[in-house]
């Protein structure tokens, strides 16, 4: 049936009975795509049944649904006129793992980051009242990111605000039990049927807004928490929302009967339903965690490829060295928003609990939080992917560097992370904390130099310690036997020295391994290339580039982050300072500085793999090397 179905009109025009076998097949073309395409499957699986009843019930794309963080949307692009194009998602020149508005006008608004549908929705409901338009706004959301800070204040301001807008709680927790049979099912259908909701409005009109009817509506809430026992409905409709639920999920027959009766009710509306995540592949249903994002995997065995041997990912190194170092200090504390397992933190989880929080998608708090166990005398270790530090960027300054506190932050995946695309990258750490009075900005080169980092930044005295590395692999150094070093803040190193070199290539974190390899190909051509890890944007070793441009005044800086205001404006700025302070003492010796910049340019990077992008943003060895022949090239 699949086949036949190339837009949500297509899907309406099957009977209802079909819808299952709709499902099943959803199912199945989901696992095999992306057995050999990894992708966000576990979501996805369990979502199926509430996307096919939001198409089938509701005139898509009139009618307006908003994914949070959408990674659960794959149903959703399958149904809307990319079944074909799944095949490519998330890859280069394919489709976007996530919703994007340029992508298709079912994708009503673009996601990629939590707790954000809510607010989203409620503008579209907004925008349709004003505009004199029927048309019906949903908010798919997930109960975990219900977590985050924005869903409330969105959940606060829906409610009171009264516009006509379905919120779906796509609730996965496996600790939930099932609904409680008749009584329930029963409750559900009259308090979602069209007639009870126009006999409510009537007599709330009649009652009008004295105290008789705060009483009533009192009863009445009480009395559906004593029967639907979900103190969750109280919740809501304390907010301002009438609340139906919970339903199974993955039940098509009652999903779609709920939607029938929900989408002629007006107002703010909140509806549980109870999905189970992973949802009939059972390797899925059964290890909900790893099955989030599986990687590749036999679709019949359920049985996934081993990663390949002999490099750790800079995640495992983080995560041991921080078990390491919380075993030497009883001070560490480990601080994570919802990541545990992602950035390796699970370690430390599993051997001193007490010592670990993870505090749901909620990075404004755990920033703060994080400023106040460093206040009360710990010293915290917050771990947050580099692009979710964007939504506690606030924190970062007014709790942490305003007040000299050391908090250590670890920010993984940071530059170009792949096939999670732009929402994902973390290309803007570099210019947006460079400009942090009282921060350090670290960024290792490989798996021995985050340890050091890490080690470095407990003595690190004074503010924020930055420490940002890159998705997977490192370089493939010995990292568990080595001691640890402490490393002088601010202070760069010379990796491949050259004598009379032609040109001083100045790198940060994973690309001084591509700027080595660069310089090595170089050599055997004759061209004789110095390469500096830089180690540190903040402070910035302003006597090594000194020295290093003093036998060479060439120099070109690579970086895994945007151009504008990372290492690059960095080094343009030195340079600027010192040619000025030279022509004030009329030496010549201090002009003619050449300073060219490798690394993100100004615009977003769409999906692709990490070497893919690298290549494409000419921050791997033939893009450095390229680079200095055109250098050396010119008059």
């Amino acid at each position: 049936m699949l086949e036949n179905i190339q837009s949500p009109e297509d899907l309406r025009q099957c009977d209802e009975s079909c819808l299952g076998a709709v499902c099943t097949e959803l199912r199945d073309y989901m696992v095999a795509c992306c057995a050999t395409n990894p992708g966000h499957l576990g979501a996805s699986l369990g979502a199926v049944e509430l996307i096919v009843g939001i198409h089938y019930v509701y005139q898509t794309p009139l009618d307006k649904v908003v994914f949070d963080v959408s990674h659960q949307a794959y149903a959703h692009k399958i149904l809307t006129g990319r079944r074909e194009a799944f095949r490519r998602n998330r890859m280069k020149d394919g489709i976007s793992g996530f919703t994007r508005m340029d992508e298709s006008p079912y994708d009503a608004f673009g996601a990629g980051h939590a707790s954000t549908s809510i607010s989203a929705a409620m503008g579209y409901a907004a925008a349709a009242r004003m505009r004199g338009s029927d048309e019906k706004t949903i908010a798919f959301i997930g109960d975990g990111a219900l977590t985050g800070g924005m869903a409330y204040e969105g959940l606060n301001n829906a409610g009171m605000g009264g516009e006509d807008i379905l919120i779906i709680l796509n609730d996965n927790n496996i600790s939930i039990d099932k609904g409680i049979g008749a009584v329930h099912d029963y409750l559900l259908k009259i308090t979602a049927s069209p007639r009870y909701n126009q006999t409510k409005d009537k007599l709330w009109n009649w009652l009008g807004e004295g105290r008789f009817r705060r009483l009533v509506q009192k009863i009445v809430r009480t009395t559906k928490t004593f029967f639907v026992r979900s103190p969750k409905g109280g919740f809501f409709e304390s907010l301002g929302f009438r609340y139906f639920g919970p339903i199974d999920g993955n039940n098509i027959r009652e999903v779609v009967d709920t939607l029938r009766r929900l989408r002629c009710i007006k107002g703010p509306k909140i509806l549980h339903a109870i999905t189970t995540k992973g949802k009939g592949y059972t390797p899925a249903e059964e290890d909900q965690t790893t099955w989030h994002a599986p990687g590749l995997f036999d679709p019949v065995s359920g049985k996934r490829t081993a990663a390949a041997k002999g490099r750790d990912r800079y995640q495992d190194v983080f995560g041991e060295v921080l078990l390491e170092l919380a075993r030497r200090d009883g001070r560490i504390v480990g601080i994570t928003p919802a990541m545990a397992s992602g950035c390796g933190m699970n370690l430390l989880a599993a051997q001193m609990p007490e010592r670990f929080y993870d505090v749901g998608i909620a990075e404004e708090h755990a920033v703060t939080f994080s400023a106040g166990l460093c206040a009360g005398g710990m010293i915290p270790f917050c771990n947050i992917y580099s692009t979710f530090s964007q939504r506690a960027y606030d924190q970062i300054i007014h709790d942490c560097a305003l007040q000299h506190l050391g908090v250590i932050f670890c920010f993984d995946r940071a530059g170009l992370v792949g096939e999670d695309g732009a929402t994902h990258h973390g290309t803007f750490d570099l210019a947006a904390y460079r400009s942090v009075p009282d921060v350090v900005l670290a960024a290792p080169s490989d798996e021995r130099e985050l340890k050091n980092m890490m080690y470095s930044a407990i003595h690190h005295r004074g503010g924020p310690y930055i420490i940002r590395y890159p998705r997977g692999y490192g370089e493939g150094v010995e990292w568990r036997d080595a001691p640890f070093t402490l490393l002088e803040t601010g202070k760069g190193r010379v990796v491949a020295e050259a004598e009379n070199p032609f040109v001083n290539i100045v790198a940060e974190g994973p690309c001084v391994g591509e700027a080595v390899r660069a310089a090595q190909r170089l050599g055997r051509e004759g061209i004789l290339v110095r390469v500096v890890d830089i180690r540190f944007l903040k402070p910035l070793d302003e006597a090594l580039l000194e020295r290093v441009t003093g036998d060479c005044p060439r120099l070109i800086t690579v970086e895994d982050g945007c151009l504008k205001g990372g290492l690059y404006g960095a080094v343009c700025e030195w340079a600027a300072q010192r040619n000025g302070a030279a022509r004030d003492r009329a030496d010549a010796a201090g002009t003619g500085l050449r300073v060219e910049g490798l690394g993100i340019p100004d615009k977003f990077i769409a999906q692709g793999t990490q070497q893919e992008l690298r290549h494409d943003c000419g921050i791997d060895a033939d893009g450095i090397a390229a680079c200095v022949r055109t250098l050396l090239a010119r008059p």
